[in-house]
């Protein structure tokens, strides 16, 4: 398909890091002082030349192809605020990261209009949600990392993101359980807070992660993490709870261990400190799992695709 121009905002860098593998020409808001969400190209990941710094008060003049929301404010406010009205009536896409926050099964998603496409990250996500514009589903797609397992350190590692303020739906209290019976390390942003390392640099957490025995999920409702398939990637077994799309992942006893039952999930944890031979095992299985569900070719294609839906619709609508 042709390149297209397409504007984004950087809402989870991880993940725009992988969407911009698509060989397009990313343009990224961006303010002065990169704040949250207006961080254009900015910050640790190893972007490529296709991704360009945008300042919002140039955006109205510039040209694109198409638009990628990310985030409820950027569809409701920015594109009102930093747009041209010919902009506004480009093709659009709403990259939907998370399950309903409010409803699990009752609420109805911020896009109405039926030329805009919801592109949901999990099958899960789009059975909660309710959509009434057109959706599609796009799985994560991870580029497969250097790092090989060895499964070395007797311990668990565990990857969220301000565990300690995001409640109940983050499972920062069911890793302070765990943690009381198993030796578990927490990383990521604000680890600190509940007594974990810090964060540990997106380009540096495989060789890191390597080390351990398994990857321990306390989420209890999120859509697919991206720090658990970038995990499976390197060969990490995984624990979690058997939600949402997790249970169509981890196949208990097979590249992992996955249950409701925390007692149940501490108890193999422990099993796993003590024979690295099944870790190391049920790790290459779940390397094997990530390989095939989530290789960035796969991503790329699947993106392309509706890209190339969104922008050739909006042609023959126009030409109609």
């Amino acid at each position: 398909m042709r390149r297209l121009k397409i504007l984004t905002w950087h809402t989870h860098g991880s993940y725009l890091l992988y969407l911009t593998q698509a060989p397009h020409d990313f343009y990224v808001m961006m303010k002065q002082g990169r704040p949250p969400g207006y961080g254009g190209r900015g910050g640790h990941m190893p972007f490529g030349p296709n991704v360009h710094d945008l300042a919002v008060e140039e955006a109205a003049a510039a040209d694109f192809d198409c638009i990628v929301f990310q985030d409820d404010h950027q569809y409701l406010e920015d594109q009102q605020r930093y747009l041209s009205a010919a902009q506004r009536r480009l093709p659009k896409i709403y990259v939907e990261h998370d399950p309903p926050r409010q409803n699990p099964t009752e609420e109805k998603h911020i896009v109405t209009d039926r030329d805009v496409m919801v592109v949901h990250c999990t099958h899960f996500n789009r059975l909660m949600w309710h959509t009434l514009a057109p959706t599609r589903v796009i799985d994560h797609g991870v580029i497969a990392p250097q790092a090989e397992y060895t499964g070395e350190l007797e311990r668990g590692l565990v990857v969220v993101n301000n565990i300690a303020s995001r409640g109940r739906r983050l499972g920062g209290d069911l890793f302070q359980e765990a943690r009381k019976r198993v030796p578990l390390d927490l990383v990521g942003m604000g680890a600190e807070q509940a007594g974990g390392i810090g964060e540990v640099l997106h380009h540096e957490l495989p060789g890191f992660a390597a080390r351990y025995r398994f990857l321990f999920n306390p989420i209890r409702y999120t859509s697919m993490g991206l720090a658990v398939i970038e995990a499976m990637m390197v060969g990490l077994p995984i624990v979690a709870l058997a939600t949402t799309e997790m249970t169509t992942v981890i196949r208990d006893g097979h590249n992992g261990f996955i249950d409701t039952d925390l007692d149940r999930l501490v108890d193999l944890m422990q099993v796993l400190l003590k024979d690295r031979a099944l870790a190391a095992h049920l790790g290459e299985n779940a390397r094997r799992t990530a390989m095939e569900r989530f290789n960035i070719e796969r991503f790329v294609r699947d993106w392309n695709d509706v890209f190339a839906e969104v922008t050739g619709a909006k042609r023959e609508r126009f030409a109609a």
